[in-house]
């Protein structure tokens, strides 16, 4: 398993609504092809600023069975328009867990 991290930053004063809309969000993330899991955190010190963290069995379950898919498009529907700037995404495998 790959896990996805997005960091997401939001306009302030939109983060109620951005995580109204991630939770709505998780029945998209449930179907999707290859998912695990899904968690947002968010950051203390910069509270406009999330990271997703997503679980998927491969990388191309995440860039091209998802991000080519209706579920990307409906998950942007509800959380894109919060975005401040465009997420930054990178996929990590776990090279050491205790």
């Amino acid at each position: 398993m790959i896990t996805e991290i997005a960091q997401i930053d939001v306009k302030p004063g939109t983060e109620a609504e951005f995580e109204n809309g991630v939770k709505q969000a998780v029945a998209i993330f449930k179907r999707a092809k290859g998912c695990r899991s899904m968690e947002l955190r968010r950051s203390i010190e910069k509270p406009s600023r999330y990271r997703l963290f997503v679980g998927w069995d491969t990388v191309e379950n995440h860039t091209v069975d998802f991000r080519g898919s209706e579920n990307f498009a409906e998950w942007r529907g509800l959380v894109g328009q919060y975005f401040a700037a465009p997420p930054d995404v990178e996929h990590t495998d776990t090279v050491v867990s205790t």
